[in-house]
């Protein structure tokens, strides 16, 4: 029973992502996708989806992206929405912002985070439980987001100085985490994808600390890792107007500046296609077109 109301469950979310809420529609979206069309997959808590700019990728680099990131998004989730993922796409890189990893749960609370998440993955019907509100009430969840990334405009700004002081200490990523990491890379492995760390600008979530633990982690594991906090000037942040919540995340002129940087670092890296000429293609050229009005506009607002 649970089997055939899931797939019942998943056809109608397939039917539209305005009928899922906010947390859900990256997990339904890449459902939705074309098949193997996305080059670059993102992966994460908020910090992801408000840092990597998809719209910024298609424009510049012909990337094409999406960001399967969620608000809270933790470990146990990262590893499934990436299998959910690899159900219907080969992308060349995925791609995690490190906030996640820091997301810790001990012992018993580890445990049954995994086992909800399992059952979300096999039986959609749990993850979806209140699916069936707007189907009878009529209620929809409309957001303006092109694959997966959300134009925001907000400015609030960080004024709190310098962050990232230098010492030896090291935060610790925790032993669940690790465990559910090399699950991801056992999974990227067998599927010859290629993995990739950065951590996206953020006075209040990074610290030198929470770096030294993430660059000895990266070494460890042998993938490679950008922390851009150490960046933050290089790449041109400015925490006056480039932050929508005093330094936690990033606005859309901020995102605009990150995706410039990680962007060239992929393309070159990894030898991504431009498919800004790929007929295939048409339709991202579309709404990339629709959503970069949008964003031109948002940031001529922003800078009034």
């Amino acid at each position: 029973m649970l089997y055939g109301l899931s797939q019942i469950v998943n056809v109608l979310v397939k039917s539209g992502s305005d009928l899922i809420q906010s947390r859900n529609k990256s997990i339904a979206g890449i459902q939705n996708e074309k098949e193997d069309s996305v080059d670059v997959l993102v992966l994460g808590d908020s910090e992801s989806y408000t840092s990597v700019s998809t719209v910024k990728l298609w424009n510049q680099y012909g990337t094409a992206a999406y960001i399967g990131g969620q608000a809270g998004q933790n470990i146990q989730e990262t590893y499934y929405m990436l299998r959910t993922a690899l159900q219907n796409q080969s992308p060349k890189i995925v791609v995690l912002e490190t906030n996640v990893l820091f997301r810790e749960q001990k012992g018993v609370k580890g445990i049954q985070e995994g086992l909800i998440q399992k059952a979300n993955y096999y039986f959609p019907i749990f993850r979806y439980h209140d699916f069936w509100k707007p189907v009878l009430f009529g209620k929809e969840y409309a957001e303006e987001s092109f694959k997966g990334f959300m134009l925001r405009e907000t400015v609030e700004s960080y004024k709190g100085g310098e962050y990232m002081k230098e010492t030896k200490e090291k935060d610790r990523i925790s032993e669940m985490v690790k465990h559910y990491m090399d699950e991801i890379l056992e999974l990227c492995k067998e599927k010859e994808v290629s993995f990739f760390l950065y951590s996206a600008p953020s006075p209040v979530n990074y610290n030198y600390r929470r770096h030294n633990a993430l660059k000895e982690y990266a070494r460890e594991i042998g993938v490679p890792y950008e922390d851009l906090n150490l960046k933050a000037k290089k790449i041109g942040i400015d925490w006056e107007m480039d932050t929508m919540d005093r330094g936690d995340h990033l606005n859309l002129a901020g995102a605009d500046k990150v995706t410039e940087y990680l962007g060239r670092i992929w393309k070159e890296t990894f030898d991504l296609p431009d498919r800004r000429e790929d007929p295939e293609y048409s339709q991202w050229q579309k709404e990339a077109r629709e959503y970069t009005q949008r964003a031109e506009y948002k940031l001529q607002r922003m800078h009034k």
